[in-house]
């Protein structure tokens, strides 16, 4: 089975990044993964993994946002009894615990300045120090980084090591976002709908062509995070049934109205309109243009001749 087979889409910009992590899986290089929250970078850090020599080994991963700054030296290079209030026993650390696979560093722009340096040392000796020891300990560990921002704007504001991020950035892969391929929101949304329809032992619902259009308008600040819940909560809501854009939330729904409402020129007013007045001034408007030309006023408004005069009689308009 294809390790990269998780990662689901046909789009040229996510074919060319998985044709250079296949390449990239079969050394020992470092990797640091680029793109916004949610767009799958430990799901690509893990097939990594898979695809390497080091795929029965462990994979470790470690939020490094997730911990406070007097945690996190503790939890990656591990400790001895003693070395701060409540160190009872000798505990080892990631490194340790990933000796001979991968360890995959998340939020790396998160890290503490002052854990950079230790970080360095690793990948530049293979060392490392526990907290409270004086002798280095050596692990066979691969790094594969990730961030969410921009670490050469952290560098220059002196929140990330230069020298740390050259020794990261020797194969930098950068995932795109999902509004940058939405050509495969309909795959995406084909499989989660199957996971959750198995999950849950109910009928996964049917997306209608006018609410996938809406959905491929949509920017997607989540990614695919993102669209993962919003699959999830419509196929436990809505087992079984066909989704149309009134049953998205709302969020979804406006920004497409107000797209379209640039392509028409029409913005619907907050106060709302009476819609069979709107028609009959659109009529009138369009017979006053053409000098009460049928044929022309109905290509004005788009509708063909028959339905003009209809209209014209219901709004009561001579049609003669």
């Amino acid at each position: 089975m294809n390790p990269f087979s998780s990662i689901i889409g046909q789009s040229p910009a996510l074919e060319s990044l998985l044709r250079s992590a296949g390449i990239a899986a079969m050394t020992d290089v470092t990797i640091l993964i680029k793109g916004e929250t949610g767009t799958g970078k430990e799901v690509l850090a893990n097939a990594l993994q898979k695809a390497s020599p080091r795929a029965r080994k462990p994979f470790i991963s470690l939020n490094c946002a997730a911990l406070p700054e007097s945690l996190i030296e503790s939890e990656l290079f591990g400790h001895k009894k003693g070395a701060f209030t409540g160190a009872i026993a000798n505990q080892q650390g990631l490194f340790q615990a990933a000796d001979g696979g991968t360890l995959f560093l998340d939020e790396i722009n998160s890290l503490p300045i002052s854990i950079q340096a230790k970080l360095l040392r690793f990948l530049d000796s293979g060392e490392c120090l526990a907290v409270g020891d004086t002798r280095p300990y050596k692990v066979n560990v691969r790094v594969i980084a990730a961030t969410n921002s921009d670490l050469l704007e952290q560098i220059a504001a002196g929140g990330f090591r230069q020298d740390l991020f050259f020794r990261l950035n020797v194969v930098p892969m950068e995932l795109p976002s999902l509004a940058q391929r939405p050509e495969d929101i309909e795959l995406l949304i084909k499989h989660f709908l199957g996971l959750f329809s198995n999950t849950h032992a109910i009928d996964p619902p049917k997306f209608s062509r006018q609410s996938l259009k809406v959905l491929k308008a949509y920017p997607w600040p989540g990614n695919i995070r993102e669209l993962r819940n919003l699959c999830e909560r419509l196929c436990i809501l809505l087992a079984g049934r066909t989704i149309e854009p009134e049953n998205l939330p709302f969020e979804f729904t406006r920004g497409f109205s107000e797209e379209r409402s640039l392509e028409t020129g029409f913005k619907l007013p907050d106060g709302g309109v009476q819609l069979d007045n709107l028609e009959a001034d659109l009529i009138y408007q369009a017979l006053n243009r053409t000098h009460g030309n049928r044929s022309q006023s109905a290509r004005l408004l788009g509708l063909s001749r028959d339905t003009l005069l209809y209209r014209m009689r219901k709004h009561g308009f001579s049609a003669q």
